[in-house]
């Protein structure tokens, strides 16, 4: 007798691989060969997969199959609970758990996520739902209300657990966590098996197995891509400017590290004459919705954003993409220079690589397989070359401040461009000074507060971002509520 091939040999049930058919997906990858085994047999597991290896499916298939037995208590609550970093990857999630459970009608998806009406969401939640997927700061508000009954969950779901620490949910995911049920299944997909994701693991798991599935290799050779070094943050902004000016002729995304250095960026190039709208985590879905349309619809040429939109990006028009800041992540580059050459077109991909860079870089190039072509823009060259030592500086001086020197052998500012603006290009420490972007700035690992909290959204700010006043409270901005909602020039 013929043995089941594909995901027939999982025994996941006929209705579930029907759905999967009807889906066009055939085949189980490497990390659902491992993992969905270990979960169907009610395993804690403990897996290393990077974005685009099937780890959605992976841990969703095997709870739609424990759901498709009664549940052991009676109640509205979820039977899955699935937490992730960012709200585009709850609803993703959401959509997979939805898509797979096809022809299954007693099972409900419901995804409550920061940026999001509480109305429709308190609806959700009273009705009778099998699975929840949700970002921990939503849900920490949702639980204080009382609205969730946790009493009948089995399944406790990390995505992207890395991240998840990384932009400061710790607490929120141990408070979480601890309103559980203690008999239940954990399961922590994480992109990097790091001393953090390690001791939480040790707190939420019992005896996890543990695999590690190897990122996929990246296709990006429709992408020209250039790498250009900088002194500083003036010297990048300029380089910015010509590459608008003189090489880029069409639409543009550009990637920071922080929400409020996306909508200063953004505040800035508008007022060059770039029509540019912004893109970061402090938007509700309904604005993030608009400012993608606006570029669609060719009213804006330059969208500036934040990783957290980095996904979510689908513009056809897109021909360049400029990493203003590296990605912490060489997974993120892969995702970010993505959102040009789609569709069988070509596109160009530029990233701006200071000195503090070069470990970032070398990491995204050990990832892509390949080095990144090094380009310069002739009298507007970097003084210093990588691998060569720091110049001395005396003891005690402090922190290195980034002013707005011209670079050595730099071209002086043409006629007509916009001065620096003060408190934007001149920051020093809080923007130009970030190092590699890795995260040890960020605000989350501070203890918060327990209350006072709308949204989780903030999370994907830097600890430098927080500091001073919001960018809709300076004087020299005006008292606009936020520049993103600002009228736009029409695209030409």
């Amino acid at each position: 007798m013929q043995q089941p091939q594909g995901f027939a040999a999982f025994g996941l049930g006929r209705t579930i691989e029907q759905n999967l058919e009807q889906l066009g997906i055939k085949e189980p990858t490497p990390v659902q060969l491992e993992a969905i085994p270990l979960l169907m047999s009610g395993e804690d597991l403990i897996a290393s997969a990077p974005t685009g290896t099937g780890k959605t499916a992976a841990f969703l298939l095997p709870a739609l199959e424990r759901l498709q037995s009664p549940a052991p208590v009676r109640g509205n609550g979820p039977r899955v609970l699935v937490l992730t970093p960012t709200r585009e990857l709850a609803q993703q999630v959401a959509k997979a758990a939805k898509d797979f459970s096809q022809r299954m009608p007693k099972l409900k998806t419901v995804c409550i996520t920061g940026g999001e009406s509480y109305f429709h969401q308190n609806r959700a939640l009273t009705g009778p739902h099998e699975i929840l997927v949700a970002t921990p700061g939503r849900l920490m508000d949702q639980m204080r209300s009382g609205r969730i009954d946790f009493s009948r969950l089995q399944v406790l779901v990390l995505d992207e657990a890395d991240r998840m620490l990384d932009m400061g949910f710790s607490d929120d995911v141990m408070a979480i966590a601890a309103q559980l049920p203690k008999e239940r299944q954990t399961v922590c997909f994480t992109a990097t098996m790091s001393h953090s994701v390690l001791r939480m693991s040790a707190q939420l798991q019992r005896t996890p197995k543990a695999i590690e599935v190897k990122a996929p290799v990246a296709h990006t050779e429709a992408i020209e891509q250039h790498v250009i070094y900088v002194d500083n943050f003036g010297h990048k902004r300029r380089l910015l400017s010509h590459w608008l000016n003189e090489e880029a002729d069409g639409q543009i995304v550009i990637f920071t590290a922080t929400k409020r250095d996306a909508e200063s960026l953004a505040e800035a190039l508008d007022g060059e004459g770039h029509a540019t709208v912004a893109l970061h985590g402090d938007l509700e879905q309904r604005q993030r919705t608009r400012m993608l349309n606006r570029l669609r619809r060719g009213e804006a040429r330059v969208l500036v954003a934040t990783d957290v939109a980095a996904r979510g990006i689908d513009v056809a028009g897109i021909t360049h993409v400029f990493n203003f800041d590296l990605p912490r992540f060489a997974e993120d580059y892969v995702h970010r220079i993505g959102r040009t050459g789609r569709a069988g077109a070509t596109g160009v991909a530029v990233s701006f690589v200071g000195r503090d860079d070069i470990g970032v870089l070398r990491r995204i190039e050990r990832f892509i397989g390949r080095p990144v072509k090094v380009t310069a823009v002739a009298g507007m060259e970097a003084g210093f070359k990588p691998g060569e030592q720091r110049p001395n500086r005396r003891p005690g001086a402090g922190p290195r401040r980034f002013d707005d020197r011209r670079p050595q052998g730099g071209a002086p500012r043409r006629d007509g461009q916009s001065e620096p603006r003060r408190g934007f290009e001149n920051r020093g420490n809080g923007f130009g000074d970030r190092g590699n972007g890795s995260g040890e700035h960020r605000e989350g690992f501070a203890k918060r507060a327990d209350s006072g909290r709308p949204s989780d959204a903030r999370r994907d700010n830097s600890r430098g971002s927080g500091n001073g006043p919001k960018f809709g409270e300076r004087k020299s901005f005006g008292d606009r509520k936020s520049f993103s909602d600002r009228p736009r020039r029409k695209f030409d």
